[in-house]
Formats: structure tokens, sequence, C-alpha cells
């Protein structure tokens, strides 16, 4: 045997005895996991919006609005922003989760990205809670249960929630 083969031996034996079947599954299923982590549809604050927006009917201070299918929290329409902005003196968290709803004008499903708006006290008004599509804390991108506010300059103070279409649905 030459040199090569006695080191490739001796490091295929010495993880035969270090290393079971299922610690190789683990670890191999932990990188596959971490190399996943950027394909995850988690929607950034700073994705762009499309062109067009698609035709709007209903009343965005209501938890009925079509947007909302998928939101968990106190509506931004109601505490002095808007369906898409966030009220003065908060910053949109970086990190959102999204939903996807169909919009009743068009009959369409869109892909809306829900940002939290951190930095005041919570609004206290319009409270919604839609759990449609949500998915377990497990899966965070689609879970609407978790403070996303973590990302921000002010901390971890949540005030309201915004939902802000990002596109058709394919």
């Amino acid at each position: 045997m030459n040199r090569l083969d006695r080191i490739a031996e001796r490091l295929a034996r010495q993880a035969a005895r270090g290393i079971s079947r299922r610690g190789l599954l683990a670890r191999l299923g932990g990188l596959a996991a971490a190399a996943s982590v950027p394909a995850l549809p988690v929607a950034r604050a700073q994705a762009q919006t499309p062109k067009q927006q698609p035709g709007e009917k209903g009343d965005p201070s209501s938890c009925d609005y079509w947007r909302y299918c998928a939101i968990d929290g106190f509506l931004c329409s109601c505490c002095g922003g808007s369906v898409s902005t966030c009220p003065p003196g908060t910053e949109p968290s970086p990190i959102t989760w999204v939903g996807t709803c169909r919009n009743p004008v068009d009959g369409k499903d869109y892909v809306i990205s829900y940002n939290d708006c951190c930095g005041k006290a919570a609004c206290g008004r319009c409270i919604c809670n839609r759990n449609e599509g949500d998915t377990p804390i497990y899966q965070p991108q689609g879970a609407n249960d978790l403070n996303w506010c973590l990302g921000t300059q002010s901390g971890v103070v949540y005030n309201c929630s915004t939902a802000v279409v990002l596109g058709a649905a394919s």
C-alpha cells in the first residue's frame, strides 16, 4: 500500500470508531439545513414593491381586509401608519414573515410581507389575529407568533404590523 492509502485507511477507521451512523446522518442533516437557510422564503424589509399594485377593495382598518389573511398583531392603519407604512416614531423590522392572500378584486393570489413596526409601546388598537397558512414555530419564515423586532435599532419593542404586497404568487 502506498502512503496515501494508509492515511485514508487510518482516517476511515478513526471515523468509524468515533462516529455512529446516526451521528453522521445528524451532522449531514445539520449541514444541509445550514446550507438551505439563505433559500428560506423570508422577505427582507428592503424588498422592492411591485410596480403595479393590485386593485384594492375593503377597509384597511378592518381585520377582514384581504391583505391580512396571515397577520397577527395590531394594524398599523389604526395606529397612525397605513397598511404598508409604519407610524411616525417607529421603524420597520428588517426581517418579516410572509403569507399568500387572495385578492377579491381580481381573484389572484399575492405574496404579502408582514412587517412589525418597532420602537414605541404597543399601539393597542385594532388587534387582528388571522392564522391562515400559519406554520409551527420551527418554520419561523411563515410563523406570525414571533417578535420580529430583534433586528431593529430600537430593540424588541413591538408597536404594530403592516401588510406589503410583494407581487403575484406563481
